[in-house]
């Protein structure tokens, strides 16, 4: 069957003449008219079929709501979303909320009118505030699925893709402990999220299976910025005892507590590791290079979108997390204890 942007292009026209051609005709030049019109004849597109997609507010676009797109690893996912949704005939609509809820009223303005097909949302930090509940059905808004991270309680509910974070936190931890490292310190993201629950659980289970002691004092709660790497690693070497190693919830810590060390005139890895989590296209050339976790952010969000599309067409879809599979980064950033 073809489809409205086949139509479209087939007319030369944008999708939104085409809903025109339909909704309000008179705003249309007669030539153009006679383009949608020969255009449909020509693709074999039911204009019945047509009508009902633009009377029912089908749009075309989803919309992608980012925490901070300032975040490196979503870059990788954008990409993969963007990818399928071409292929799919969609458009994307990025909306960066700076990790801050949106109002109930903006949120329906934005959301529940019609606006968009779908919904995904990258990370686990909910922006809905109240708006979901407050919608009292899904039949009030379009698909939502999250990607990249597991689910605050609000959101967790729906489907998901993502790696297996307790267990990329544990590999990561027994990494450094394979390599005779005892006290090791843990950089957490906000623990309002998800995913940074989960991190640290990978932590303490690497810790406990290896009978080794978690610290209470190496354990901080960062906001996953370069700065807060930076501000906990300081607090950190300060101790009466420092660590030995650190592992970060994401590179962008894990680089801020790199300089850090360096700057207190320490060196790494030989004075002290540092390991960090996602692999963002500066680990590779960071001095040293970082040992991380890699998350395949293309294949997620490429994940993502096929399974959002399959929402969006009315196939089942399992409520269970999708989950991909990670791999530890060896470089330079970790080191056997002295």
């Amino acid at each position: 069957m073809s489809s409205v942007k086949e139509v479209a292009k087939e007319a030369g026209v944008s999708t939104a003449t085409v809903s025109r051609y339909f909704n309000t005709p008179e705003q249309l030049r007669d030539k153009t008219r006679k383009k949608v019109t020969d255009a449909i004849k020509k693709t074999g597109y039911s204009m019945n079929s047509l009508a009902r997609n633009f009377r029912r507010g089908k749009t075309n676009v989803i919309v992608v709501v980012i925490p901070s797109i300032g975040v490196p690893h979503f870059g990788d996912v954008l990409k993969g979303i963007e990818t399928v949704a071409r292929q799919k005939g969609f458009s994307i609509m990025i909306i960066d909320t700076q990790f801050n809820t949106m109002p109930f009223d903006k949120m329906t303005n934005t959301f529940f009118s019609n606006q968009a097909d779908g919904i995904i949302l990258l990370g686990s930090f909910s922006p809905f505030k109240d708006a979901l509940s407050r919608s009292k059905s899904s039949d009030n808004h379009p698909p939502i699925i999250v990607s990249c991270e597991n689910a605050t309680p609000d959101i967790s509910d729906f489907p998901s893709v993502r790696i297996d974070n307790e267990s990329a936190s544990t590999a990561a931890t027994e990494h450094l402990i394979s390599l005779g490292h005892q006290r090791i310190a843990y950089i957490s993201g906000s623990l309002s999220t998800g995913v940074s629950g989960e991190r640290e659980a990978g932590y303490r289970l690497a810790m406990e299976k290896h009978k080794l002691k978690t610290v209470e004092d190496l354990i901080s709660d960062g906001n996953l910025t370069i700065e807060d790497g930076r501000r906990i690693t300081r607090r950190l070497l300060n101790l009466h005892q420092r660590p030995t190693a650190i592992l970060c919830a994401n590179d962008e810590m894990a680089l801020g507590s790199i300089y850090e060390i360096k700057n207190s005139g320490l060196r790494v890895p030989d004075d002290i590791s540092v390991i960090g989590f996602d692999n963002i296209r500066y680990a590779e050339i960071s001095d040293p290079p970082l040992t991380t976790i890699a998350q395949p952010g293309e294949e997620i969000g490429e994940k993502t979108m096929y399974q959002l599309c399959h929402i969006i067409e009315g196939v089942e879809v399992n409520s269970a997390p999708t989950i991909v599979p990670h791999q530890l980064i060896i470089r330079s950033s970790t080191a056997s204890i002295k």
